[in-house]
């Protein structure tokens, strides 16, 4: 019965999502605004929780999810395990999308390329700034539902992109940078900052949330490239433009940011995309200048809130508020991780339930990626200002191509097998589901 329940992602399942009628047309998620979560929240009051139930509900879904048994460390647990443990999360994203992309999802996956549209040494990426309630949006939540893990949608400051090959205009990748968590160990000592200059520099920290290729790219090393174009001149005179000039929400004080240092966590715990990227000028020469480089900086400690799913965090906090606790509403800047963690362990204290349950085990790469040469002097406020001198997208395409993807490209076939009918099997559906 376990291994149904983990293993909940099936192809049923998503068929019958994508081909049920809709009975009414939501908001996309990531674009709702304030009204529709005061609407949401006033539905919330008019529930009365009943917070045993709640609390027997929590351990079974936590006991379903088959989360690491010991917790102290992940070593050892494989990537399938993983995907396992995020499998009902999964499957909640996908049905929370589907209603506004079905519609769409037969187009969209025309974006999609197959492995003959595509000539390794021919690939020309293009960066696409992606805006709210647009085809790209669509374009880029669909590609999202691929992975096995899902992504977050972001906090805060975010700013999401395609790279779309332009020698067919296809899709090769995505990416999204968005607001860092405040408190992030590995992070912090790498840097060697302390609080107030945390408080004062962080504004310079960007954190991929999103990142990866889509087939037949991926197949190509095609997460490589998608992960070095953040390091681009375009990504940085993009950043300025729309925070450089921006005031603290909280603080009320002006702040020229500048982006400084992008950092990004592996999802499938050790990372064969991230492991080792360094890139340089001419790749053949290993003098040449370094154009981007991740940098693993260590590992999570492997908290979390992915194994609660969004309707239990929901009843939750229902809970907390019947209870007149002024921790729901304490922090409603953003209402990013750190928030709904504070939340959820106050909420587990309330049921009576350990604390300790917001560890889920999965120990996770932590990498930096700096942007400025100087980046640790700046963040730590030694010097006063970042040295930046980030080259093109055409010249770091360029170098990634030859790289990795050339090469790849002749010691591997499996890029030329790619279809978008490998795009149904990776979301659960058949080719008789109506999308091709």
């Amino acid at each position: 019965m376990k291994q149904t329940l983990v293993n909940a992602w099936t192809a049923d399942d998503a068929r019958t999502a994508w081909l049920a009628p809709s009975a009414e047309t939501a908001l996309p998620p990531t674009e709702r605004g304030p009204a529709d979560s005061d609407a949401a929240e006033q539905l919330e009051l008019e529930v009365v929780e009943d917070a045993d139930l709640l609390k027997g509900e929590i351990l079974l879904h936590l006991e379903a999810l088959q989360l690491p048994v010991d917790r102290d460390t992940s070593d050892g647990i494989s990537k399938g395990a993983i995907r396992g443990s995020h499998a009902r999360q999964r499957l909640a994203v996908f049905h929370r999308e589907i209603a506004h992309l079905r519609p769409k999802a037969g187009a969209l996956l025309q974006r999609f390329a197959n492995g003959a549209d595509v000539d390794p040494k021919a690939i020309k990426p293009r960066l696409v700034p992606v805006s709210s309630d647009t085809d790209e949006a669509d374009l880029f939540r669909l590609a999202t539902l691929l992975w096995s893990v899902p992504v977050s949608r972001g906090y805060g400051r975010r700013m999401r992109y395609l790279v779309v090959d332009d020698q067919n205009d296809k899709l090769i990748g995505l990416f999204a940078l968005g607001d860092p968590v405040f408190n992030l160990r590995a992070r912090d000592a790498w840097i060697g900052w302390d609080a107030e200059q945390r408080r004062q520099r962080l504004v310079a920290v960007m954190d991929a949330f999103v990142l990866g290729a889509v087939p037949p790219y991926s197949n190509l090393l095609g997460g490589k490239l998608v992960a070095s174009l953040i390091g681009s001149a375009e990504v940085v005179s993009a950043f300025e433009a729309k925070y450089g000039g921006s005031t603290g929400i909280i603080s009320q004080k002006a702040k020229h940011a500048r982006l400084a240092l992008v950092t990004t966590t592996s999802s499938l715990g050790r990372s064969s995309i991230y492991n080792r990227l360094v890139l340089r000028e001419d790749p053949a020469d290993a003098k040449s200048k370094v154009l981007v480089h991740l940098d693993r900086i260590g590992m999570t400690s492997g908290y979390g809130h992915f194994q609660l799913s969004d309707e239990l965090f929901s009843r939750l906090k229902n809970v907390l508020r019947q209870a007149g606790h002024p921790y729901v509403k304490q922090n409603r800047y953003g209402q990013g991780p750190n928030w709904r963690i504070r939340v959820i362990r106050v909420g587990l204290e309330h049921l009576g339930l350990d604390q300790n349950l917001l560890r889920h085990g999965i120990a996770r790469e932590i990498y930096a990626m700096p942007i400025a040469a100087n980046a640790r002097e700046y963040l730590r406020g030694e010097a006063a200002e970042p040295i930046i001198e980030p080259r093109p997208v055409t010249v770091i395409a360029e170098a990634a191509i030859n790289r990795w993807m050339v090469k790849r490209a002749q010691n591997s076939t499996k890029w030329k097998e790619a279809s978008r009918a490998d795009l149904l099997h990776l979301l659960g559906l058949s080719s008789t589901g109506g999308l091709t």
